[in-house]
């Protein structure tokens, strides 16, 4: 039981929500959704002890809505605010409202979320302390000179990085000085827009990389890692398949990674879950971090299936005052665990998003099969946020059991009356270069390329 906790607000909604709601009914804390007018059919508000609306369909006016989140925490008269991820789950200003108010925020301080979410000062913080990172510019850009003696340094192709980007977005790649002017001018102008901060970096563009992550868990005392996730398999950047442990780290390097992310969440005094994230070099057989996710992740099941630890249950306890009760030693990594993200989008019309009711839906099941959904027979999927339903984990002894059981539930899996990735997702895992686990972040765009004809 959390010593502290007793009721908590979700801010979030669809499968995170529901995950949530399922680890607040286990400690025996009262769980109050806050959904906006499009869900509210949904399964989260079913199974929620209580259910507010907070606003209209658009997220803007609902669960990116700070006043409206807090307003309802208020009135709710709740002790805490999970924002699971996405929304407000990294806004440093919501977190600083919730401390004005008394409400817990379930997550880091403000401070270290405004620090972390700024790429520039996460990579100083990384460099103090001791965790390698991509050489490149030691601060933001001034100006186009600034750039072309750090260009002079780092060579070409450089990466252009908006220091408030993320998810992908705020990235441009620069092949040679002749470009590079008006790239730096494009991707300033668009980080202002996007972001609301003009700020960017240069980096050496890497370009036979694996992206791997290291799950931490801290109550601010105590720091721990939870090993690896390799999430490799991409799309523009965007996740399309995490596994755990990654198949080409050895210990050594398994335990350098680790060791770098713990260090970082000294450095930066973190507290509750995060994910510190690194870029691999295939060539050099480096680590290089990147950022660090303030919040938890998408793909966070894949670790509690080789660690059998409930992240979710570990926040709300930290968050209650809890300090961790397990030690580095305790946490063992046991065979192989693979998530795919299923996503109701079309792979055979650029991915186009394609909402709509599902008229029947059957999860796929057996030993070792974990699926993380929100949606039933009857849903009908809004138009208004991501296109992601579901998340379908399965675990395995070893790496071959794993790609062969999820395969196995990806032809289980049945949602009919809209379109979804699942056979995309079979198609990637049947391939020889993923069983081989001999590819990196450019794998699943070389596999939609089509193939040339003679």
């Amino acid at each position: 039981m959390a010593e502290l906790l007793r009721s908590v607000l979700i801010a979030n909604r669809g499968e995170i929500a529901l995950r949530i709601i399922r680890a607040c009914k286990e400690l025996g804390i009262r769980s109050v959704l806050a959904y906006s007018e499009a869900d509210a059919s949904s399964l989260p508000v079913k199974l929620a002890d209580q259910a507010v609306c907070i606003g209209p369909a658009q997220a803007k006016s609902s669960y990116r809505n700070a006043h409206a989140v807090i307003g309802a925490a208020l009135a709710y008269k709740v002790d805490a605010i999970h924002p699971g991820y996405g929304f407000l789950s990294e806004n440093a200003d919501f977190a600083a409202m919730c401390e004005k108010e008394g409400v817990v925020f379930i997550g880091p301080t403000a401070d270290v979320i405004r620090r972390m979410g700024d790429k520039i000062e996460a990579k100083k913080i990384a460099r103090r302390a001791g965790v390698p990172t991509v050489p490149g510019s030691v601060g933001a850009i001034a100006d186009y000179s600034e750039a072309l003696t750090v260009a002079s340094e780092v060579g070409y192709p450089l990466l252009i990085k908006a220091a408030a980007g993320g998810g992908g977005r705020g990235m441009r790649v620069v092949e040679e000085a002749a470009t590079l002017e008006k790239d730096l001018a494009e991707i300033m102008s668009e980080a202002e827009v996007a972001f609301g901060d003009p700020s960017v970096y240069l980096e050496r563009y890497l370009t036979d990389i694996r992206h791997i992550e290291i799950q931490v868990v801290s109550d601010g005392i105590t720091a721990l890692h939870l090993g690896e996730r390799d999430c490799t398999t991409q799309r523009r950047n965007q996740k399309l398949i995490e596994e755990s442990p990654s198949p080409v780290l050895d210990a050594e390097l398994r335990q350098s990674l680790a060791a770098a992310a713990v260090a970082l969440c000294h450095e930066v005094g973190y507290r509750n879950a995060g994910t510190v994230e690194f870029v691999f070099d295939n060539i050099e057989r480096t680590y290089y971090f990147i950022e660090m996710n303030t919040r938890i992740q998408v793909e966070h099941p894949v670790s509690e299936m080789v660690t059998g630890i409930d992240l979710i249950k570990l926040q709300l306890q930290i968050a209650g005052g809890q300090l961790l009760e397990l030690t580095q030693d305790d946490i063992v990594i046991r065979g192989h665990a693979i998530e795919c993200r299923i996503n109701a989008e079309d792979p055979d019309n650029n991915f186009a998003p394609g909402p709509g009711t599902i008229t029947n839906f059957r999860a796929p099941g057996g030993f070792g099969i974990r699926i993380d959904t929100h949606i039933e027979s009857g849903y009908v999927i809004p138009p208004f946020y991501d296109s992601m339903i579901g998340k379908l984990i399965c675990w395995g002894n070893d790496r071959d059991e794993a790609i062969a059981r999820t395969i196995r539930a990806l032809e289980e899996l049945v949602v009919d009356g809209i379109i979804t990735t699942a056979a995309f997702h079979k198609k990637i895992l049947e391939t020889e270069k993923f069983q081989n686990g001999d590819f990196n972040t450019a794998f699943v765009t070389e596999l939609l390329s089509p193939v040339p004809t003679l």
